[in-house]
């Protein structure tokens, strides 16, 4: 079943670019706010192979956080929203400079809150939703604080 689902998903259909801007404008707001900076990837499917080995979508969005360099930041505060739309999964990866000062429990309550969305189709509002639960927690553990926030990585949501 797995299988199928990675044969058909596809992350175009449900990300657009109109949906994509409106992530990137939440992702470059919400960064005023606070230190971190935000990645957020949707991927349709896992390559074949990956399906047939019975790859996780943490060890993928693992994968990812090092591949998009998310963990490349002067502060070590990179975040990684990643979605693996066959799976129905939504995996939240820190950088060791966030996962210190916020444990893994706390990413739990923003994945159900985008799931919600996703399971009514409202990819949009969930996307959104997310950011925002993400720049919160970053806030309140990395707050601006006046002081300006470098942009260092692409705030555009990355398609793979």
């Amino acid at each position: 079943m797995r299988l199928i689902r990675h044969l058909f998903a596809s992350a175009k259909r449900h990300f657009p670019p109109a949906r994509l801007d409106a992530i990137q404008h939440a992702i470059a707001a919400s960064e005023h706010r606070h230190h971190g900076e935000i990645v957020f990837a949707v991927e349709g499917s896992l390559p074949f192979t990956h399906v047939v080995r019975g790859r996780s979508a943490r060890d993928r969005a693992e994968e990812v956080f090092a591949r998009l360099r998310v963990w490349n930041t002067e502060r070590n505060t990179g975040v990684l929203i990643y979605l693996l739309l066959a799976d129905h999964a939504i995996e939240i990866v820190a950088d060791r400079g966030v996962a210190k000062e916020i444990p893994e429990h706390e990413w739990v309550p923003v994945c159900a809150l985008m799931q919600d969305y996703f399971r009514k189709a409202d990819y949009e509002h969930g996307a959104l939703e997310g950011v925002a639960a993400v720049g919160e927690l970053l806030a309140r553990h990395f707050p601006a604080d006046g002081e300006r926030n470098p942009d260092e990585l692409p705030d555009r949501p990355v398609l793979l």
